[in-house]
C-alpha cells in the first residue's frame, strides 16, 4: 500500500486533519500569539506555539536517531542558506501576516469555519508563491537573492547539529537537540497559567508531534516508492500554490504530502468548527479591507518562498531539523509583524523602538 501515490497525499490529509482540528479548537495562531504577547501581556498562546516547536524538535531528532526519519535529505539543510532571502522574505512575510491578521496556516484554519476573507488570502498567497518559485518574481529572486546564499558545507552543513558535530569531531546532534529541547520545555512549563490551560497545552504537544510524524511518513514513502518524494513535515506557502494547481489543472502528477496536509488542515478545522457550532460566513467589509488582505497575501506568498518557509515551515519544521535558517527567518518574521502592527495600530512601523526606549527608561 505504501507504493500507492495516493497514500502519500492521504497520509498528509490525515495528519493535517489532526493539526487543523487542534488549531481550531485551541485558537492556535502565530500572529494572535505575538499580538497577545505584545499588547495584552498574555503569553499563553505564544507558549503553545513554542511548545509545538520544541516538541517537534525532540520527536524529530529521536526519530532520526532511531532511523525512522531521514532528515539529512530535508531541503532546509541541503540547500545553501538563503541568508538574504531569509531576512528579506521573513520581513515581507511578517508584514503581510500583520496586514491579514494571520498566516497561511491560520487562514486555512479560519477558512474551515467559513471565513471567506481567508479564501481570498489563500488564493493570493498561493498565486504569489507560484510566481516567486517559477514565475515572474522568480527572476527577481534568482537575480538578487540566490547569489547571496551561503553554503556552509565546508563547515559541516546547514544545520546546528552538523556544524557542532564538525567542530567537536563527533556526532552531537541528538544530545544538543535534547538539551535545547529541555531548555525550551522548561521555559514553556514554568508558567502556572499555561500549565492550567490544558487545551493549549495539548494542542502544542499534538501539533509538534504531527510535524515530527511528517518527517517519518515522507521518509518511509521516499524509501519505498519509485517516484521521487520530497521529504517534508509541514509548510503552508508553496503547498498552498501546489494545491491550487491540483485543483485547476490536470498534469498527470498526483498530489504530494504537502497538498494533502493543506486539504487536511482545512477539513480538520471545519470539523472542529462544526462540532463547536462555530461556523459562519464572513467576508471583507469594504474595498479597503480587501486590498489590505490582497497585499498581505502577496507579501506572505512571495516572502515565504524567498525565506523557504513560513511560521510553521521555518518556525516548526525547519527548527525541528535544527536548520540555521529557522531562527533567522523567525526573528525577521517577528520584526516584520511588529512593524506591521505598529503601522496599523499606531500609525508608524517603528513604534516598537519608542516602546523599547520607554521600557528602558522606566526600569
Amino acid at each position: 500500500m505504501i507504493n500507492s501515490g495516493w497514500m502519500l497525499a492521504l497520509s498528509g490529509c490525515a495528519v493535517g486533519g489532526v493539526i487543523g482540528f487542534l488549531a481550531r479548537k485551541s485558537h492556535f495562531c502565530t500572529m494572535a500569539a505575538l499580538e497577545r504577547h505584545w499588547y495584552a501581556a498574555d503569553d499563553r498562546p505564544l507558549r503553545a506555539w513554542v511548545l509545538a516547536a520544541f516538541t517537534a524538535l525532540i520527536a524529530t531528532q529521536l526519530a532520526a536517531a532511531a532511523g525512522f526519519a531521514d532528515i539529512d535529505r530535508s531541503f532546509y539543510i541541503t540547500e545553501p542558506l538563503p541568508l538574504a532571502g531569509a531576512i528579506l522574505g521573513g520581513l515581507m512575510f511578517g508584514l503581510g501576516m500583520a496586514l491579514v491578521g494571520t498566516c497561511g496556516f491560520g487562514a486555512l484554519v479560519r477558512l474551515g469555519g467559513g471565513n471567506l476573507r481567508a479564501l481570498v488570502v489563500l488564493t493570493g498567497l498561493g498565486l504569489a508563491a507560484l510566481a516567486a518559485q517559477r514565475g515572474v518574481t522568480a527572476h527577481l529572486r534568482a537575480a538578487l537573492l540566490d547569489p547571496l546564499s551561503v553554503n556552509l558545507n565546508a563547515f559541516g552543513g546547514q544545520s546546528l547539529g552538523a556544524l557542532s558535530s564538525r567542530a567537536l569531531g563527533f556526532d552531537v546532534a541528538l544530545p544538543l537537540a535534547l538539551v535545547i529541547g529541555a531548555a525550551g520545555l522548561w521555559w514553556v512549563f514554568k508558567s502556572a497559567a499555561f500549565r492550567a490551560d490544558r487545551l493549549r497545552l495539548w494542542a502544542g504537544l499534538g501539533i509538534g508531534l504531527c510535524i515530527a510524524a511528517g518527517w517519518v511518513i515522507t521518509s518511509r514513502f521516499a524509501a519505498h516508492m519509485l517516484d521521487p518524494v520530497q521529504l517534508e513535515a509541514g509548510s503552508f506557502v508553496m503547498p498552498v500554490g501546489d494545491t491550487i494547481m491540483q485543483i485547476i489543472t490536470v498534469t498527470g502528477e498526483l498530489p504530494d504530502y504537502g497538498v494533502g496536509l493543506v486539504v487536511g488542515v482545512f477539513l480538520g478545522a471545519a470539523v472542529s468548527a462544526f462540532r463547536s457550532d462555530d461556523m459562519r460566513w464572513e467576508a471583507c467589509d469594504d474595498a479597503r479591507e480587501l486590498s489590505r488582505h490582497l497585499l498581505g497575501a502577496f507579501l506572505m506568498g512571495t516572502g515565504g518562498v524567498f525565506a523557504l518557509g513560513c511560521t510553521i515551515g521555518q518556525g516548526v519544521s525547519a527548527f525541528s531539523v535544527m536548520a540555521i535558517s529557522a531562527p533567522i527567518v523567525m526573528a525577521s518574521i517577528a520584526l516584520g509583524a511588529r512593524m506591521g502592527l505598529g503601522l496599523l495600530m499606531e500609525g508608524t512601523p517603528f513604534s516598537f523602538i519608542a516602546d523599547w526606549r520607554a521600557s528602558k527608561t522606566s526600569v
